[in-house]
């Protein structure tokens, strides 16, 4: 089962920028893996942000956040990275990593279980 943990995630203006990362257990997992970003606010679904393919070649961004975040991978690492920038009230939440073997079950946010998250909590 894939293990994952997730932090960065703090207090941060608005307007300010901050960068989340998630490790990834197994080399044999991450890599074979694509994987995504995921926020929840309280009272609300979790929603997708963004996932990035096993290759890193291809990617998705939920409409309200392109243009200020980016996911990208780091394979000789096992680490997904979100970063994310021109941050408003609007992105507070706990975000979340998780991944599978299947794109596009990632986009459907097809998953057994999830992390602890990292909570990002931006002022106004």
């Amino acid at each position: 089962q894939i293990q994952l943990g997730e932090s960065g995630g703090r207090l941060v203006p608005a307007g300010g920028s901050l960068t989340l990362s998630c490790v990834v257990s197994g080399p044999q997992i991450f890599i074979s893996y694509s994987m995504g970003w995921f926020r929840q606010t309280p009272g609300k679904d979790r929603d997708l942000v963004a996932a990035i393919n096993w290759g890193g070649d291809t990617a998705y961004y939920r409409e309200s956040v392109k243009g200020r975040f980016t996911i990208s991978r780091d394979n000789a690492k096992n680490t997904v990275y979100l970063q994310m920038s021109d941050l408003t009230a609007e992105d507070t939440g706990v975000y979340y990593c998780n991944g599978a073997p299947d794109y596009f079950a990632v986009l459907k946010m097809q998953f057994d279980s999830w992390g602890q998250g990292t909570q990002v909590t931006v002022s106004s």
